[in-house]
């Protein structure tokens, strides 16, 4: 039984079960034994997205005509959080699967589904997307990298910073101003096949507080190419509502990050207290341990309510800009809470690497920045509160 045992939601069907026991059996076989080598090493093994590929893992909310599932985000969402719930959290596949595929699904033409969408299903195309700049970070509309139309190409110039699965990419979505004159409708989306293009490069691979085994980095593009028909949509001038129509799904992502790394926690935490021992009795037993731990799997719980109150909402096409924000900054914020709450019920032990609970620590404190700040994500709620 969950540590979180609450009820099933309606979206919950026999077949997502299904998927959801696969997915663990999946993470258990193929990532868990092999997270301290990944974090060495600063990203995991390239082999492991053609594993997933194999197994149906990725873009499992994609149509089966452009390879994918043929699921929704449901999918997508209980793998996720399988993947949680095992702390293989710098596996990236979630950015790829329910942030850069739905973008081509969304708005890429025909030719553009199915000259990416399968190679990403099966893992031979690695997906990223290149928002944030040295110089912007949640501003997307100050963006400064450019594409510049010339005869039946584009060319790219400019910088990104902090991009998920950015050593091993190979298509990125990249956000540029193709009009730096307009603002936000200057901006549109290209998607770039990395591979073989002149004037790309990968800068480092960023060296983070957490989330060690997930590449993220530096990408510059100095003069790149890129066919027109590499514009994402009919038009140029769409992207940031594009961005704007998309980012609910990647913040509630978040939330379900956010809540199966509580669970795991509280997992670890409870069966460390069982068996750990001080001034004669387990730590369980004191009276201050009880509380705490109460404390956090009613949140914990509070948390996994909503968060499936909001997949429901998302699945019918209902998620707002707003409820997204909630989810995302409110159960990122109580992340880092219920973390550092069941690091301090390990003592000392906590503390150190050894134990699972100290990556937990380090991986969850990102949560309250990527996908737009918890500030951020505060503005968009009030300015509905607003007349």
């Amino acid at each position: 039984m969950s540590v979180l045992d609450v009820a099933k939601p309606d979206w919950m069907s026999e077949d997502l079960d299904l998927l959801s026991d696969a997915s663990r059996k999946f993470f258990e076989r193929e990532c868990v034994p092999h997270i301290e080598r990944w974090e060495d090493q600063g990203a995991v093994d390239r082999e492991i997205w053609n594993k997933a590929g194999e197994m149906g893992l990725l873009c499992a909310e994609m149509p089966a005509e452009y390879g994918g599932g043929g699921g929704t985000f449901a999918h997508d969402a209980v793998i996720t959080y399988e993947r949680g719930r095992l702390g293989v959290d710098g596996f990236g596949f979630p950015l790829h699967s329910s942030i850069v595929a739905p973008y081509i699904l969304n708005y890429g033409s025909e030719d553009q589904k199915k000259r990416w969408l399968p190679r990403m299903a099966s893992g031979e195309l690695v997906g990223a997307i290149a928002m944030t700049e040295p110089g912007s970070g949640s501003d997307l509309q100050g963006t400064r990298t450019t594409a510049l139309r010339d005869g039946n190409h584009y060319v790219i110039n400019g910088q990104k910073t902090f991009i998920t699965n950015g050593q091993q990419a190979n298509l990125i979505i990249v956000v540029t101003k193709t009009d730096p004159s307009q603002g936000a409708k200057g901006v549109s989306l290209f998607v770039v096949e990395t591979d073989g293009v002149e004037g790309f490069r990968r800068g480092r691979n960023l060296d983070k507080i957490g989330l060690k085994s997930n590449d993220t980095s530096e990408l510059f593009f100095d003069d790149v190419r890129v066919p027109a028909d590499t514009l994402l949509g009919p038009e140029q001038g769409q992207g940031f509502y594009q961005l704007m129509e998309q980012l609910p799904q990647e913040r509630l992502l978040i939330a379900i990050q956010a809540v199966s790394t509580m669970e795991l926690a509280l997992e670890q935490t409870i069966d460390y207290v069982n068996q750990r021992k001080a001034f004669g009795q387990r730590i369980v037993d004191f009276q201050n341990t009880q509380m705490k731990l109460a404390e956090c799997k009613t949140e914990a719980t509070v948390a996994k309510v909503f968060m499936n109150h909001c997949i429901g909402l998302l699945i019918e096409g209902n998620l707002t800009a707003e409820m997204a924000s909630m989810a995302k900054y409110w159960t990122s914020d109580l992340q880092c809470k219920v973390v550092d709450e069941c690091l301090q019920l390990h003592g000392g032990y906590g503390y150190m690497n050894e134990y699972p609970i100290a990556r937990l620590f380090r991986d969850s404190r990102v949560q309250k920045i990527y996908g737009g700040t918890n500030e951020i994500m505060k503005l968009l709620i009030a300015r509905s509160l607003m007349t």
